[in-house]
């Protein structure tokens, strides 16, 4: 197994409210040397969840995302607060965006989206056994749309132009394949 290249300079770029850039100055095993730079969330971990109903439906929300300037359908997703496991911010991210909480909880992967640039990651929780509980909004700036979407069209829901997050896709295709689900 190849040893990581050594870290000769680490520079912070730029930090904002959501992220910090850094430059490395790395040198690899056969001596090349190179600068990478890389976006680190600040706020840490993330939680997505996979709720779905004893109907087979897929619990998602309708909100707005600023990089895209619409309005996008996606699973529910927060930060992991300090001294909150996975599990636990699931179900407050459910109780805050489609007001549900859940029985059964089962972290089914942890993503990370573009870890050649970007260190962050996302445990991805299967939410099952709903039950309805209404949480404080979280930190939503306006109450968010609940779509209800059948699980065995999910080959659907993965065409639609406003279901795009890659994190949600990836999801949905976890679950499909652990309920054997055509997609």
């Amino acid at each position: 197994m190849r040893q990581p290249p050594k870290i000769h300079r680490l520079t912070e770029l730029y930090r904002s409210r959501l992220f910090t850039i850094e430059a490395l100055d790395l040198e690899f095993s056969n001596g090349e040397q190179v600068v990478f730079e890389r976006i680190i969330a600040n706020a840490g971990r993330a939680v997505m969840v996979v709720a779905v109903t004893d109907q087979n439906e897929i619990l998602l929300v309708r909100e707005y995302a600023a990089g895209t300037e619409r309005y996008e359908l996606q699973l529910p997703k927060g930060i992991i607060d300090a001294g909150e496991t996975g599990l636990e911010a699931a179900n407050r991210e459910v109780g805050e965006e489609p007001v549900f909480a859940a029985n059964h909880l089962e972290r089914l992967h942890c993503m990370r989206v573009a870890p050649g640039y970007f260190r962050h990651e996302t445990e991805v929780v299967l939410a099952r056994e709903l039950y309805p509980q209404r949480a404080d909004s979280g930190d939503e700036p306006e109450p968010l749309e609940v779509v209800r979407y059948p699980l065995a069209q999910i080959d659907t829901l993965l065409q639609r132009e406003d279901f795009t997050e890659a994190r949600s896709v990836a999801a949905l295709l976890l679950v499909a394949r652990m309920v054997e689900i055509e997609v």
